[in-house]
């Protein structure tokens, strides 16, 4: 069976990436995509848009674990040299709040450019080849997919992606590949993820959004307050803000095991508390019922759910429920509804320079594989490019 010389794992954005790197040096790669199609969470990125990266593209926004690795990436393929890449290959950009997206605002003009340069390159590409084990050779490494087909190759990157969006490819089994060569796993949980919340005004104000800030509580520890959009939703509560301060709640709950979990919500942030119960205690002197109190405050909606604060509580009570409402989170919805994985292959084992596996000479690991995830706005799609791009040069 003749050898490849690089067999890449996985066709998505870091598979893609190592795929064109390598073969502009002129090496042979084969790309081994377990779906029929190259590229397909992509496709959903960024709500069909593609956040390609975002401008200040620093490890800070990344788990704590990950930042030296990171950090060393970055240095060597980070904001710039992304964007020289993509000018390569044709796309047109814009920033827009510090995310930058194609200027065409469709992620299949991304993904279009990356195999227009895969098929320039003469990429090979294996479709629906679901890789189920890897053994180590004297030669490279020999690969088995469930339909029987064999491949064998010097070196191999390993970008098999998170749990995240299953349906496109992204099933957890580049960890059990990782695992069966000796890598330690981190666990990984959904992040960047809707949370359940058994509170019946959920269920009532179901679809109704608002602006608002909220704070988690984990075993009487606050978080950091988060400002943006909440949605309540039948099972509970979504939204930018939920998404954005989800993932210590994700870790906390699904695995550390914590029971102990809520957040803090401030439902009039553009109010401070004093001149809220001010104008409340106008209110009331005015003679507006429960149901009118917060007309003009809160959408209608929201009105009738809270009128009974003021059939039952003083003005300033009122207030300083509004302002800190709490709701006990007992977990969160799955990987269908999760953007990011929390978790993955531990970081200490990997070489910070090259990103080859320290356990095994010739491994490569790039993506969302590795544990390494960074909050939303690009930041997850820009550590794929960037380590993507270094594994392929290694």
């Amino acid at each position: 069976m003749p050898q490849t010389k690089t067999l890449i794992i996985g066709g998505g954005a870091a598979g893609m990436t190592a795929a064109i790197s390598k073969a502009r040096r002129g090496e042979p790669v084969i790309i081994l995509e377990k779906t029929a199609q190259l590229g397909k969470k992509i496709l959903a990125s960024g709500n069909g848009r593609c956040n390609l990266l975002n401008e200040q593209l620093d490890s800070s926004f990344y788990n704590p674990e990950a930042r030296p690795l990171v950090n060393s990436i970055f240095s060597r393929f980070g904001r710039n040299e992304i964007l020289n890449f993509f000018s390569e290959l044709g796309l047109h950009y814009y920033s827009q709040d510090g995310r930058i997206f194609p200027f065409t605002n469709q992620a299949a003009s991304v993904l279009k450019v990356l195999e227009m340069e895969i098929q320039r390159l003469g990429v090979k590409v294996e479709y629906s080849f679901d890789c189920l084990s890897i053994q180590k050779t004297q030669t490279g490494f020999s690969l088995q997919a469930a339909d029987g087909r064999l491949k064998t190759g010097q070196n191999l990157i390993l970008t098999g992606g998170g749990c995240t969006y299953p349906a496109f490819g992204s099933d957890g089994s580049g960890y059990k590949l990782a695992a069966s060569l000796g890598h330690h796993i981190i666990k990984p949980v959904p992040s960047t993820v809707p949370l359940v919340v058994k509170d019946p005004l959920c269920h009532l104000l179901q679809g109704q959004r608002i602006i608002a800030r909220a704070q988690s509580r984990i075993r009487g520890k606050a978080g950091t307050p988060v400002d943006g959009e909440l949605l309540f939703t039948k099972y509970g509560l979504s939204g930018s803000l939920i998404l954005d301060i989800s993932q210590e709640i994700s870790l906390a709950i699904n695995r550390l095991d914590i029971k102990d979990v809520s957040l803090e919500i401030d439902l009039i942030p553009f109010i401070e508390p004093k001149q809220l119960e001010t104008e409340l205690l106008k209110r009331r002197k005015t003679g507006l019922s429960p149901d009118e109190m917060l007309t003009g405050i809160l959408p209608s909606k929201l009105c009738m759910a809270f009128k009974q604060l003021f059939e039952k509580d003083n003005p300033a009570r009122a207030a300083a429920k509004l302002k800190n409402w709490r709701f006990e989170v007992s977990g969160t919805r799955g990987w269908n509804e999760a953007e990011f994985t929390a978790g993955g292959i531990d970081t200490g084992e990997i070489d910070p320079q090259t990103l080859e596996s320290k356990l095994v000479k010739g491994l490569y690991l790039a993506g969302e594989v590795l544990d390494v995830n960074g909050v939303r706005g690009g930041y997850n799609l820009g550590w794929a490019w960037a380590s993507g791009y270094i594994a392929g040069l290694s």
